[in-house]
């Protein structure tokens, strides 16, 4: 069953003409009588009794109408807001993201909006694992985490920026005025880090255990807002990305010296998936701002 068929059946209908109503639809009445038979053939039943010339709508035509009509309109609905979702009038962007990049996240939001307000956001935030989880079942359009995870061929990777390593301790601390720590510096502090779960932690382990060092973790936790509310305190430091903090008050930074303790932000989605235009617009936007 095509919709051409509905359409030409309808026309039919209409004007119980099969000569008017290929007229009308610039076909010939060959082309009209034939798509028409096809129709009632495959339904199994005749749509229009055939008396000489004329014709009328059998029962079961009238009935069939009333659903070949939902059916072209439905059809119409359909086009309608995928025109509307190319125009970027309509649609919806599911993206998870990192807590670390929840700073490069906002300022992308408030341009994006700005311009397309009729798009509409869901945020996930989480864990690297948690997220590349939920992209992998097809539950978000995108991530946005850190680089240092097994690259997969059903993944495409697009780099953003990179920032530094660094300790991070409380404004008030006898530490802040260094411009730089090292990492045997570090171990001996008494430090709170995020839960295993995050890539930063991994990241920070990997780091001690290359430079043989031991290092005594007094706090894990899972939120990061929490673990930065508690290093201001002043009893405890951490060890964050830069962009994890830049907008953070009460709080100091000092970059980590020593070999490839920089991290990479990078936008991970579906390799040979559909690329919405609406994600495509936000990808440029998060380049351009980065």
């Amino acid at each position: 069953m095509e919709l051409r068929q509905l359409k030409y059946f309808l026309k039919a209908k209409e004007l119980l003409n099969f000569t008017e109503a290929a007229n009308s639809l610039h076909i010939s009445q060959s082309t009209l009588s034939k798509q028409i038979k096809q129709l009632e053939n495959e339904l199994k039943i005749p749509l229009f009794n055939r008396i000489g010339k004329r014709i009328t709508i059998t029962e079961a035509g009238e009935l069939f109408s009333v659903y070949a009509l939902q059916s072209i309109n439905k059809a119409k609905d359909g086009f309608q807001l995928l025109k509307d979702l190319n125009d970027l009038e309509t649609g919806k962007i599911i993206l998870g993201v990192t807590y670390a990049l929840r700073y490069v996240l906002t300022k992308s939001l408030v341009e994006f909006t700005s311009r397309f307000p009729k798009i509409k956001f869901e945020i996930v935030f989480g864990t690297s694992k948690e997220l590349l989880e939920k992209l992998s079942h097809f539950e978000l359009d995108f991530i946005l985490t850190f680089e240092e995870i097994p690259s997969k061929n059903h993944f495409k990777y697009q780099k953003l920026f990179s920032s530094p390593m660094t300790l991070v301790t409380s404004s008030k601390s006898a530490l802040r005025g260094k411009t730089s720590i090292t990492l045997n510096e570090i171990s001996k502090l008494p430090l709170i880090l995020p839960s295993r779960g995050y890539s930063t932690t991994q990241f920070i382990n990997d780091s001690f255990v290359k430079n043989k060092l031991n290092v005594s973790v007094a706090i894990e936790i899972n939120d990061i807002p929490t673990l930065l509310e508690l290093v201001k305190t002043g009893n405890w430091h951490t060890i964050l990305a830069q962009t994890t903090v830049a907008s953070e008050k009460d709080l100091f930074t000092i970059p980590i010296t020593g070999k490839n303790m920089t991290r990479t932000a990078i936008i991970i989605s579906l390799n040979e998936v559909y690329e919405k235009k609406a994600v495509s617009i936000f990808f440029n936007i998060l380049k351009s701002l980065t």
